[in-house]
């Protein structure tokens, strides 16, 4: 199972506690999201994220910020729906970066397929604080039906199911045939969440 770990903040731990705990743990691929910040709130995290990212060997990807992605050197850039559309990243960025994509649905798989991106982060599974106006949640059986829709269709990329998405959820999720799971809150709000990561990463 691949477990990406979404950067979020508590009353506890800022956005960098948050990467660091998920490091700790071992997840290996981490999205900084900070939707609300300034770019220049963003590049102070993200110099201290990729820092500890690449200490770790972990995978680094910024949300939604393309230029600030390619000025540092970032892994890759994970694009929502109502970010740059992937084939003009792709542009930008060239080929060395990952590019992810938002979806809801087959349709909007089948678009960033074609758009080039290199993974799918398909949600939400359910109702999720961290996201404002979202589409409608998935379950389980959504997944199921877009997974049985992209092999159909020949559609091969990774895909990882994220949106309000607990520990308990796991089991089934990965049954639907998605290729891994997208987490925030459950980590960090665990009473250690570096112990909740290991737990996750062995289930």
């Amino acid at each position: 199972m691949e477990l990406q770990f979404i950067s979020h903040y508590n009353e506890r731990y800022s956005y960098t506690d948050s990467i660091r705990l998920a490091l700790e743990g071992g997840c290996r691929w981490v999205q900084l999201r900070m939707k609300e910040a300034t770019d220049e709130e963003v590049r102070s995290v993200a110099l201290e994220a990729q820092r500890m990212c690449a200490e770790a060997g972990a995978t680094f990807i910024i949300d939604d910020r393309v230029s600030l992605a390619k000025e540092l050197r970032a892994d890759g850039v994970h694009l929502g729906k109502n970010d740059m559309p992937i084939s003009e990243a792709r542009v930008l960025l060239g080929h060395e970066y990952i590019i992810g994509g938002t979806a809801n649905t087959f349709a909007d798989v089948k678009a960033h397929a074609e758009a080039g991106a290199d993974y799918i982060g398909c949600g939400p599974f359910r109702f999720t604080t961290t996201k404002k106006g979202l589409a409608p949640v998935l379950g389980l059986q959504g997944y199921r039906d877009i997974v049985r829709q992209m092999t159909e269709a020949n559609i091969r990329l990774p895909i990882v199911a994220i949106g309000g998405i607990t520990a308990a959820d796991i089991p089934d999720i990965m049954q639907t045939g998605v290729t891994g799971v997208a987490l925030s809150g459950c980590v960090l709000n665990a009473p250690n969440p570096v112990e909740e990561m290991k737990r996750l990463l062995n289930m």
